[in-house]
């Protein structure tokens, strides 16, 4: 396929998912740039996160206003969100909502798979192939916008098959819905998605058994309805909220807190901490100390009022041991915001495993077989994640510059460039790959800054003529050793997580996240165009 000649390529870009970045892609690749451009969406309606993931209790856990586009005043101003931490339905609505008002839909070719994309040496496109299809179409740039969490990482656990009721992925959830009750269900996995949805199963099933191997810091989110007065602030002043979150480390618009946890007695280190945790949500990481996630003592301070508080929610005493972190710094894994996830382990109907003491040997039929005993269930329902960040690119039969797999030169972990572009990949490029922010921002702001950038980039080869855009192993290779650099000098090293694919059995661990902020990094990717795109090689 890749050494095919043949006429000019079917379309100037072609786009692989249709979520918040290929949609944004698909706007500014075809009305703003005047190119023709296609996304291959493998679901039937736009929204790829949050059109996979219909999971009881999904919710984003950045706050609504700042969790969308920024690209379209007319948008901001006429769209109402209805609370704080926008559920999943709403979030979906409003990105149909997009998808309708700039006519994406006509360019995204829904129910198709991208099986494989092989580059074509000689005349400088791409060909991508489906699943279950013998149909191709050729673009001259590819863009992967398949998002850092799309492929779900199932357990391998024995007896699966034979298991006689009924079993679910979080991020594959039936679009009708799952009714749970009278049933005995087993939620196996306590991330960010398994606090979500520990406290409404709960409230729904007859009985919900947790299995839990590693417990997890969480905050509450103190979600509420956004009231009129507040949502009319909010638009008054979204240019500025906007600049904040490009102009932070994190996309968020919170103040920047210099002080050090060093820097106030243990008093008014508490008060600081007890009024965060009234307010709820990623500010009590973000704007309590400024060394949380680069000092072990510091970051001390924040764990073990986390965990006293989890002593006073939790009634029993052994429960709430089971429920204490104890092998990670707080904030190095996803910190999770929660709604009643706590509370929800006082409840009568719910159980607590410990699967560090007693693993997880085998799925019978009758349910979920331990160490230390069977447990028998009607439902299971699997919170364990995805196979994070590279995950979605591997899945399809990537080959660059002379048939050289992706899955060849990421064998020992990722290797990018800014997170855009991977060595021997000519036009190719990646939003929110490994290398850049991505996971450790509020995405939106994220996509937006890749996806203009390459837009940017595209502009650029076209105004001068350029046909074939590739970055070096040399400015590769020196990207890659400084993004582990900058995660060294963190306490992110220090944790087992999927940020470094700790989750998926056999996975290289390279931290793939790039820790020194979205304010750094948005800098260097500007140096590098006023550098004349320095560390890329065009022709």
């Amino acid at each position: 396929m890749s050494n095919e000649s043949s006429a000019a390529p079917q379309y100037d870009v072609v786009i692989i998912g249709a979520g918040f970045s290929g949609m944004y892609m698909l706007h500014r690749a075809r009305d703003l740039m005047g190119l023709s451009a296609r996304v291959i969406e493998a679901g039937d309606g736009v929204g790829g996160t949050w059109y996979w993931n219909r999971y009881p209790g999904a919710r984003c856990d950045s706050e609504s206003y700042y969790y969308s586009y920024s690209f379209s005043s007319e948008l901001e101003q006429e769209w109402k969100w209805s609370s704080r931490y926008p559920g999943q339905p709403e979030i979906l609505t409003y990105l149909d909502h997009v998808a309708d008002r700039f006519d994406l839909r006509r360019d995204i070719q829904f129910e198709n798979t991208v099986a494989s994309a092989h580059f074509n040496d000689a005349e400088n496109y791409w060909t991508l192939g489906f699943d279950g299809s013998d149909e191709t179409v050729t673009a001259r740039f590819v863009v992967g916008a398949v998002g850092c969490l799309s492929l779900r990482n199932t357990p391998n656990f024995p007896g699966l098959d034979s298991f006689k009721g009924d079993w679910y992925h979080t991020g594959a959830w039936p679009h009708e819905g799952v009714d749970f009750s009278g049933k005995r269900v087993g939620l196996i996995g306590t991330g960010s998605t398994g606090i979500q949805a520990t406290p409404v199963i709960a409230a729904e099933a007859d009985h919900l058994t947790i299995f839990q191997r590693t417990p997890n810091f969480s905050i509450p989110a103190r979600n509420a309805p956004l009231d009129a007065e507040t949502a009319a602030e909010i638009k008054a002043n979204y240019a500025e909220i906007r600049q904040r979150c490009r102009e932070s480390g994190h996309g968020f618009p919170f103040e920047t807190i210099e002080r050090l946890a060093s820097d106030v007695s243990d008093e008014e280190r508490n008060s600081i901490y007890e009024a965060l945790w009234e307010q709820g949500g990623f500010r009590f990481l973000a704007e309590s100390f400024s060394d949380l996630r680069t000092d072990q003592e510091a970051n001390d301070t924040a764990a073990n009022f986390i965990r006293q508080k989890i002593r006073e929610m939790v009634k029993d005493p052994e429960v709430a041991e089971k429920l204490l972190p104890f092998n990670h710094p707080y904030g190095t894994k996803r910190p999770p915001i929660d709604t009643d996830y706590y509370d929800t382990f006082n409840r009568d109907n719910v159980s607590l495993i410990d699967v560090r003491k007693a693993p997880i040997e085998a799925i019978t039929p009758d349910g979920v077989k331990t160490a230390d005993g069977e447990y028998p269930l009607d439902v299971i329902v699997f919170a364990t994640g995805f196979d994070a960040m590279t995950g979605p690119l591997l899945n399809i039969d990537i080959r660059g510059a002379g048939g050289v797999r992706l899955a060849d030169v990421w064998e020992g972990g990722p290797r990018t460039y800014l997170g855009l572009q991977v060595a021997g990949f000519p036009n190719f490029f990646t939003v929110t790959g490994p290398g850049s922010p991505s996971v450790l921002t509020n995405m939106p702001v994220a996509i937006e800054q890749h996806v203009e950038w390459i837009s940017d980039c595209i502009a650029h080869m076209n105004e001068h003529g350029l046909t074939r855009i590739e970055t070096t192993d040399e400015d590769q290779e020196a990207w890659v050793q400084h993004v582990s650099e900058a995660a060294d000098e963190t306490l992110f090293p220090k944790a087992n997580s999927w940020y470094v694919g700790a989750n998926v059995p056999g996975k290289s661990r390279v931290f793939m996240p790039y820790v020194a902020g979205m304010d750094v990094y948005r800098e260097k990717c500007n140096e590098v165009v006023a550098n004349g795109y320095e560390g890329f090689v065009t022709a």
